[in-house]
């Protein structure tokens, strides 16, 4: 029966490959899925863990992991769903629980996220809106002119110093560097160009 449970479990958790983050519409370019937000956000996390130094790594992973999980049942609300409608996130949390032989520990890391108080859930929460703010960097390299206006509030929402100085940083850095920096002949070509020819060894034997 267990194992049942869980094949539901990966099912659901699939569902948020199919879950679409909706601020974007409100942004008027982009598309994500919950799924897609959440990777980034636990790689996010697992950086400034590492950054941070006295925190559980694993801990934050876990949180950013899971932290948008309940989505998979209630959507994604966005500041302007939120205005008008109410989700009662613990009773999707709750209900999941209740089907999982680790039920206790998805609550925990649901209740943990979302009260902010140690020190790990202030990180998880802070790389979830440096995704954010990743993703409005490269929609405004794009040419969305709205990013700049929605930067600001996703920088206030920072908690760490740490965070603060890498949101900086993501918004001075263009979006393609790390790939389109190097001005070499690969972009003509499509392949490494061989060394300069050396001279032929003489043969002379005398």
């Amino acid at each position: 029966m267990a194992k049942r449970a869980l094949a539901n479990f990966f099912f659901e958790v699939g569902m948020l490959k199919r879950t679409p983050r909706s601020g974007f519409q409100f942004l008027g370019s982009g598309a994500e899925s919950v799924a897609e937000h959440s990777f980034r956000t636990a790689t996010i996390g697992y950086a400034l863990a590492r950054l941070a130094g006295d925190v559980d790594a694993g801990r934050v992973v876990l949180l950013c992991l899971f932290h948008d999980l309940p989505e998979a049942r209630l959507g994604d609300l966005n500041y302007v769903n939120k205005k008008y409608v109410q989700a009662d996130e613990q009773r999707a949390v709750d209900d999941l629980a209740a089907t999982l032989p680790f039920g206790d520990d998805y609550r925990a890391l649901l209740g943990e996220f979302s009260a902010g108080q140690t020190a790990e859930a202030c990180l998880a929460q802070d790389a979830d809106q440096l995704e954010m703010i990743l993703a409005l960097k490269e929609y405004k390299d794009l040419g969305n002119r709205y990013a700049d206006a929605w930067y600001p509030f996703a920088v206030r929402r920072l908690q760490t110093e740490l965070a603060r100085e890498l949101a900086e940083a993501i918004w001075e850095t263009d979006s393609s560097l790390w790939w389109f920096d190097d001005g070499s002949d690969w972009w003509v070509h499509g392949r490494r160009q061989p060394p300069e020819s050396l001279p032929p060894a003489s043969t002379d034997q005398g």
